[in-house]
């Protein structure tokens, strides 16, 4: 998918005389942009956690920044930020920890004694939103700082999308480095859902569930349906019956997996694939979609 259409529309929005390796691909005059979300990682560094890469810990620094006891000591969200120098602990550069080389074996990796672990210098651990610090606030999941900052609407806004993707169990500053593929793509998907849409944009997904409980399968499809609704197309590699049957339509390819594919046996509504006799897919779908 991502090779195919994904790199067509690379083509055609940049208007490349390059020739692509298929005859034709017809209806991307009907679409303004396409967005891949993969399984890549969304950093390759402990810097990179969910709440930077979908912006709400730049809400969190600006609410920090304009607490009395942060007027008081002239504190602004950069000061709240571990990736630059103002309020962050040098020692570790805002890391939390050092690389100690082992020449012959892996780095490893131990709490910084200055900081503890923590972050920040002293001042910015001394200011505090209901209790908790700038570093406290990190290491709490997704789902409990959504409590903490119930009455932040721009905070709660992307906590709660967040949410409702199935990564309320996250700590908001958890290394990406340590991310499943399956958690880096829900995160990315978050930050799409988070930001305002036109429409007639194109959403790519390859297989968006993994990992998933059943119960967030199911919201995962809401939201995918909100994107939909505003006018928007998401078309998703995928093998849950579940996503399947909820589908507009369905593309389902066989008779076999691997060198035994790739032909298209059906294509349709779901109801069309259960009635397609050749279709392996059908047979189990039918199962899903009468109970």
């Amino acid at each position: 998918m991502e090779k195919l259409l994904g790199r067509e529309a690379e083509i055609y929005f940049s208007h490349s005389k390059e020739k692509p390796d298929h005859l034709e691909i017809t209806g991307l005059e009907n679409v303004s942009d396409i967005i891949t979300i993969d399984q890549s990682p969304i950093g390759r560094t402990s810097r990179s956690n969910a709440a930077t890469y979908t912006d709400v810990f730049f809400y969190i620094r600006d609410l920090y920044a304009s607490l009395d006891e942060s007027k008081k000591r002239n504190l602004l969200p950069k000061h709240f930020s571990f990736n630059v120098p103002g309020g962050r602990c040098e020692k570790c550069e805002g890391s939390g920890e050092l690389t100690i080389a082992m020449h012959f074996l892996p780095d490893v990796q131990v709490k910084c004694p200055v900081c503890r672990g923590r972050r920040f210098q002293k001042s910015i651990l001394e200011v505090k939103y209901k209790r908790y610090s700038i570093s406290d606030v990190l290491q709490l999941t997704i789902a409990e700082a959504a409590n903490v900052f119930c009455d932040m609407p721009p905070i709660m806004d992307r906590l709660n999308v967040l949410q409702k993707v199935g990564l309320g169990y996250l700590s908001l500053g958890q290394s990406a480095t340590t991310l499943s593929g399956g958690e880096a793509q829900r995160i990315k998907l978050a930050k799409e859902l988070g930001k305002r849409t036109s429409g007639h944009t194109l959403y790519l997904l390859d297989e968006p569930t993994t990992g998933l409980h059943p119960h967030d399968v199911k919201k995962l499809v809401e939201l995918l349906n909100e994107l939909v609704g505003l006018g928007n197309t998401v078309i998703c590699v995928e093998h849950n019956l579940d996503v399947i049957a909820m589908s507009d339509w369905v593309v389902d390819f066989g008779p076999e997996g691997g060198d035994a594919g790739g032909e298209i046996i059906v294509q349709g509504t779901p109801e069309t694939v259960v009635k397609t006799a050749r279709s392996k897919t059908g047979a189990c779908l039918s199962a899903v979609m009468n109970r």
